[in-house]
């Protein structure tokens, strides 16, 4: 019996149990070892974190796919996990520990820390898997991983050691993005560019051999800086070799401002003749383009910054090293003064001594730590790299050549972009939390790289065994007697980037490297869903590892989706204040609302705009869905076994079973072209319109009439069809649907296990396939165990003429504002007999819903009527009389004179460059949909215009 009201939340929750008590999500289920597997990981959301829409988006997309693939039989498993999330777990700990007034992370050393961690991971670390639950994810749940669970951390073990040993990891003194507050090396993704309203500071650089002059613009040569604390390490100026205002000062020097060193004049592109000066200055140590310059030109990198930002001048030997005696007379006062102070004092002397030509304001973006908040320092430090260019060559070809294709394709542009310009990767932290890196150092800095300390130990003891330095008795006692060796060798205290465990998901999670049984099965995966804003770190990455230890891509296809932004367009940031909660839209209207909402709005390579009130028209659609279920179960609908919708009588019947099996195929065939929206959109077409507005109305007479053979088939065709579109509906709203399949009939299994109403195309019959793609006409849709493919042209005829003609009826009562109550006859103009026939079948359910008194045949329509083709046939329908003609015409003109100003207003702000420029993107779309919007009321408008000038 289903109850009178929709409510999501009676639902969800016993749904979930009801699944995870069946094992019907569960990979290798006994049932489906044989069946062919169908793989997804899922993006490991970061242990710390909290469902957000971007979750959501990527997760009903996932869901989707594994739910359909389930229903057709396949082995489905969708790996799910969580990621470490070095830095955020770390942070959230210490805060932690601050506000309950704890020992410090340092003051209670890494051990302890570590355990710290740990708990928090055991008593907080599920919240976002429960979240995901509430959405519906079906994941195999008992397979959950974690980045650092033991298993996992073999893998990363295992890659570092082997890509060291191959030469693909190295150490290497390069700059990193560097936080100065949290004290550790942090990827491009953990970098916020802002914008900041801040100076260029134009600077006058002495040429050496010259005398000085403020008035003599031939004595120096004039820099612009944004950042003049970095100018103490200058190692040149560049110009560009084009530039014929500088090329006779090439291989000459400067002399540092304040500094007194000598540093070369060089030619190089990087210089742009047209910014500024067209003379740049050089800090290698300091800035990411300089430090490529420098490595041209062999310059020195002279760091003047310590790791927490303060001027690093006095007992700096890179910094003192060549410079003239007494040069500097600053550098104890600076020494250890925070950087944006030591700029106002570096400006004050700058401006002291005539170095300083003017400062302008500048605005500019300049690059924040996610997690801190302060300005992120290029450092000069060393730190482990992988050589990503190497890897990088066989997951280009692997795109190039068609093994991976990204949908949409246009990712495959930007994926090339990044990867044939890539550089080494930097994945050492200098954090606690995370994969400590599997490195010991010797007494003499030897290092050691191994898998675990017990072989690096080993390593050791041979090594200093070989050069003399312990003798083979002391490398024995230290080999069996673990206190013997402390002290030995010292592991490297940083850790890996959160990206090196993430980049061996796909494979890490299916036992390797201790077990290969079900990397076998499982790998490579079938897709990867995921946004475009990770396409560097994670998807790249993943290829990089993929192709490099399974020797094959991790998945053929790597669907990209967009940007969930506000109903505006804006995208959603808490300092904006217009971030929607999923789990409040859950609460508010139930997963499965917010779920097609997503789904209905993911059109390929488009952003969702997604507001309240969408969310709350599918929760609307679910009542929709709801209250048929209700009413076929009061009008004593009921399944019959081997029911066949084709060997149904009544053209009603037929005409759905041939709808059914039309949207079933659109369904299909949309779902496997990632065209989520496009299945969305054409399964709620279906529902609303065809099924509940058409079918149940048109079936009521036939239900509530007398008993016989039409009222029972009738009833089972209606079953019937509710129990296909619960099938096709089951991949987007799962938790009404599996609540309907439950409970308006005695079933024999889950609704998420149950068959999809078509078989993959190469379990369909090579004959049915031979005939299908013979007849264009054909819709080879309708799969159940005991039906052929159907299709009913003439019942659709039927019915879909029937359909139209009271629609096309509707729509001149709404545009000509006739009321309801209103009655007006209706002429069919040169009918056949057929039609005659089928007209005179139909009368009483045309008369009722068109609401017309009555219906006729001539050969030519009555004067002053309205004319409308319908599928090739006039209906007539005589309006004089029935509205005033002349006063309807001057109403319409009046909306079209509004449309009209409509447009032309939209069309002046669109074409007004300056407004263009200015104004945000999200404005811009908006004011291009009001134009949209104004051109469909114009083109309707003109169509009643033209239908009512035949009319008079």
């Amino acid at each position: 019996m289903i109850e009178k009201n929709y409510q999501p939340a009676d639902i969800e929750d016993r749904m979930n149990l009801a699944w995870e008590k069946a094992g019907a999500f569960k990979a290798g289920r006994e049932d489906r070892r044989e069946a062919e597997p169908f793989t997804i990981v899922i993006p490991p959301p970061n242990v710390t974190g909290s469902l957000h829409m971007g979750h959501a988006l990527n997760n009903t997309l996932q869901d989707i796919l594994c739910r359909f693939e389930r229903m057709r039989g396949r082995d489905v498993l969708w790996q799910p996990g969580t990621d470490h999330a070095g830095i955020a777990t770390q942070m959230v700990v210490e805060r932690q520990l601050m506000e309950r007034q704890e020992p410090g992370r340092r003051d209670m050393g890494r051990a302890k820390f570590l355990e710290r961690v740990w708990a928090w991971k055991a008593e907080s670390g599920g919240t976002i898997v429960n979240q995901l639950k509430r959405l519906g994810a079906s994941c195999d749940w008992s397979r959950e991983r974690f980045t650092m669970d033991e298993g996992l951390s073999r893998a990363v073990a295992k890659v570092f050691v082997t890509l060291y040993r191959e030469g693909l990891i190295y150490k290497d003194k390069r700059l990193v993005n560097w936080d100065p507050k949290l004290l550790t090396a942090i990827s491009d993704i953990e970098v916020q560019q802002k914008e900041v309203k801040g100076h260029l500071w134009h600077l006058r650089y002495p040429i050496a051999g010259r005398k000085f002059e403020i008035e003599n613009p031939s004595s120096y040569i004039v820099v612009a800086t944004t950042r003049p604390e970095t100018m103490l390490g200058d190692t040149a100026v560049a110009v560009n070799p084009n530039d014929d205002r500088y090329t006779h000062l090439v291989g000459m020097d400067v002399v540092l401002p304040l500094v007194g060193r000598k540093i070369p004049i060089v030619a190089d592109d990087y210089s742009d003749p047209e910014k500024g000066s067209g003379a740049v200055k050089i800090t290698p140590a300091h800035d990411f383009n300089d430090f490529e310059v420098g490595k041209r030109h062999n310059l020195a990198q002279i760091s003047v910054l310590d790791a927490e930002g303060q001027l690093n001048l006095s007992g700096n030997e890179d910094f003192l090293r060549g410079l003239p005696e007494g040069a500097l007379i600053l550098a104890d006062e600076l020494q250890g003064m925070d950087r944006f102070k030591a700029r106002k004092v570096i400006v004050e002397r700058l401006e002291e001594y005539g170095f300083l030509e003017k400062i302008e304001p500048n605005t500019h973006m300049v690059p924040h730590g996610d997690r801190s908040g302060v300005v992120i320092e290029p450092y000069l430090t060393d730190q482990w790299y992988v050589d990503a260019k190497t890897l990088a060559a066989p997951a280009i070809a692997a795109v190039r050549n068609g093994d991976t294709t990204f949908v949409p394709k246009n990712w495959e542009k930007t994926y090339f972009e990044w990867m044939e310009n890539i550089q080494p990767w930097c994945i050492s932290r200098q954090l606690w939390w995370g994969h400590q890196i599997p490195a010991w150092y010797g007494p003499d800095g030897k290092v050691f790289v191994a898998e675990t300390e017990d072989e690096a130990v080993g390593n050791a003891i041979g090594y200093y065994v070989e050069q003399e330095i312990i003798t083979p008795e002391q490398g024995h006692d230290m080999a069996v007697d673990p206190a013997k060796r402390e002290g030995f060798i010292t592991r490297d205290e940083d850790v890996l980037d959160t990206w090196f465990s993430s980049a061996l998901w796909p494979f890490s999670t299916l036992g390797w490297p201790d077990s290969d049984t079900d990397v076998k099965r499982y790998y490579p995966t079938n897709i990867l869903v995921t946004g475009f804003d990770i396409i560097f770190f994670w998807v790249a990455r993943m290829m990089m590892m993929g192709i490099h230890f399974m020797k094959d891509v991790p998945f053929p296809t790597v669907y990209m989706h967009a940007l969930v932004r506000d109903e505006k367009g804006a995208k959603m940031s808490k300092s904006k204040g217009n971030v929607i909660d999923p789990l409040y839209m859950i609460d508010e209207y139930g997963a499965d609302a917010l779920r097609f909402t997503l789904a209905a709005m993911a059109a390929q390579g488009r952003d969702i705009k997604l507001s309240t009130q969408r969310v709350e028209g599918y929760r609307n659609f679910a009542t929709k869905l709801w209250n048929a279920a209700r009413f076929a179960e009061m009008n004593g609908c009921a399944r019959i076994e081997n029911f066949d919708p084709a060997s149904a009588k009544e053209t009603l019947n037929r005409w759905i079973a041939h709808e059914t099996a039309r949207a079933t195929h659109e369904v299909t065939e949309a779902i496997e072209a990632y065209r989520f929206n496009d299945a969305a959109n054409i399964i709620y077409r279906f529902v609303w319109n065809v099924y509940c507005d058409w079918y149940l109305e048109l079936a009521k007479p036939v239900m509530m009439g007398e008993a016989g053979a039409a009222k029972s088939e009738t009833q089972a065709a209606v079953a019937w069809a509710r129990d296909e579109i619960l099938k096709l509906l089951h991949p987007f709203m799962p938790f009404i649907t599996e609540e309907l399949w439950a409970v308006t009939e005695k079933r024999a299994g889950m609704l998420a296990l149950a068959e999809w109403p078509i078989k993959p195309q190469a379990e369909i019959d090579p004959v049915i396939q031979a005939a299908m793609a013979g007849d264009p006409l054909a819709i080879p849709v309708l799969y159940s165990p005991v039906s052929e493919p159907f299709s009913d042209p003439a019942a659709e005829a039927e019915i879909g003429w029937l359909v139209d003609l009271i629609t096309a009826i509707r729509s001149v009562r709404s545009e000509m504002n006739i009321p309801p109550a209103t009655l007006f006859p209706l002429t069919l103009v040169k009918a056949s007999s057929e039609m005659q026939a089928r007209a005179n079948r139909w009368s009483d359910v045309i008369k009722r819903l068109a609401r017309v008194a009555e219906i006729s045949f001539a050969d030519t329509a009555p004067q002053g009527s309205l004319q409308l083709l319908v599928r090739g046939e006039v209906a007539a329908i005589p309006l004089k009389g029935v509205i005033d003609l002349g006063a309807e015409r001057a109403r319409l003109d009046k909306e079209l004179a509004r449309a009209d100003a409509d447009i032309q207003r939209i069309d002046a702000k669109l074409g007004n460059a300056d407004f263009v420029a200015r104004a945000p993107e999200e404005v811009i779309d908006e004011q291009r949909e009001k134009r949209d919007e104004a051109s469909a009321r114009r083109a309707k408008i003109l169509e009643a215009l033209e239908r009512l000038k035949g009319a008079e």
